[in-house]
């Protein structure tokens, strides 16, 4: 017998997403999660809008910031039961030669909530117990946060808390990150907590208010500016506080074209361009950049489970905030609330409660 639970998934592309009610029981090695709360993701807008297959065929629960309580498991993962947890959004196998060498991220068999399994807009989601991330309760409650305020640390801070470690940032370091909405926010947080002086560029004055406040030492409204011009204003930048020419860490957090585009303009010699965001949109550029200025890019998929404590630190410590940049909505009010997203009505990246 299973635990008594319900979902909310997705019929069909921009179809009103459907209440299920399904039995939670976990296999062997399985776990079931009393979901917290689980935060409105890009991802999740792309799979509804804008035509993003998932893996797993529809009916699906869309949902992969996920935080809960294990309230019940299978053989193996007994040791699991009662704990305070985040799901990471994409579980690698923990198995095969992949993951054996260190690149869980690109595992063949890994599982992402909410595109190769059911995920966490509902009451109870099961999910393996490989690789879940335990919150301590006593520090979370130090720290003032509840538990579904984490929920978005499972992507919206975890996948650029890796893109900023992979990407190899060090103190006096320049970092641009250019989107500074939920994910970049965080990036700007994280590469100031990494040591780096922060300049974040946006064409929304609201998010540029609120991450100049949290992390970021300038910030730059793009709107308007050419190729050139920006450029120009992140030399200055530099210059200003004695900071290298060279080398910047460029991380593209936007998800659009333009933003792409502003990131590949702003290579210089020894640059690191992380991509972060995704979008379907495309551009065109010149591949030869890379190698005249001996310069790097590097694509971002998830973050590996075995960093996700080091991320919650973050959190935990005071370095970085979720509480000012995340509102809580009832699940029961997902179609509405993911209306209200789309058309950017609301600024802080929701999270749905079951309640």
């Amino acid at each position: 017998m299973g635990i008594e639970a319900y979902r909310w998934v997705m019929t069909g592309p921009k179809a009103p997403m459907e209440r299920q009610d399904f039995q939670a029981a976990p296999a062997a090695g399985e776990v079931v999660v009393q979901v917290a709360g689980c935060g409105v993701c890009h991802t999740d807008l792309g799979y509804y809008y804008d035509g993003v297959r998932t893996n797993q065929p529809l009916p699906l629960a869309l949902g992969h910031e996920i935080s809960g309580r294990v309230v019940a498991a299978g053989e193996g993962a007994q040791g699991w039961m009662g704990k305070a947890v985040i799901v990471p959004a994409v579980l690698p196998c923990g198995e095969c030669d992949l993951c054996r060498r260190g690149l869980g991220t690109i595992c063949r068999g890994q599982k992402m909530p909410g595109n190769d399994i059911q995920g966490g807009f509902a009451s109870h989601i099961v999910v393996p117990g490989r690789g879940l991330c335990e919150v301590d309760e006593k520090r979370l409650a130090a720290a003032n946060l509840q538990l579904w305020q984490v929920s978005v640390v499972a992507d919206a801070l975890t996948t650029p808390y890796q893109a900023v470690r992979r990407a190899g940032v060090t103190p006096g370091s320049v970092a641009v990150v250019i989107g500074a909405g939920g994910v970049g926010g965080y990036c700007v947080q994280v590469a100031n907590a990494f040591g780096a002086s922060v300049l974040a560029i946006d064409v929304d004055g609201r998010k540029l208010e609120a991450v100049a406040r949290h992390g970021a030492a300038q910030t730059l409204n793009s709107r308007g500016m050419d190729a050139k011009a920006i450029k120009q204003a992140v030399s200055a930048f530099a210059k200003e506080r004695g900071l290298k020419p060279t080398e910047w860490f460029i991380f593209e957090c936007s998800g659009t074209a333009a933003g792409q585009q502003t990131a590949w303009n702003l290579l210089v010699h020894g640059a690191t361009l992380s991509v972060v965001g995704f979008t379907m949109d495309k551009v065109e550029v010149r591949l030869s950049n890379l190698m005249a200025f001996d310069a790097r890019a590097l694509g971002n998929w998830g973050c590996p489970p075995e960093h996700y404590p080091a991320a919650l630190d973050l959190v935990l410590d005071g370095k970085v905030q979720v509480a000012p940049f995340v509102e809580a909505h009832p699940l029961s009010e997902i179609n509405s609330v993911f209306e209200a997203v789309h058309r950017h009505d609301i600024r802080a990246r929701v999270v749905l409660q079951p309640r």
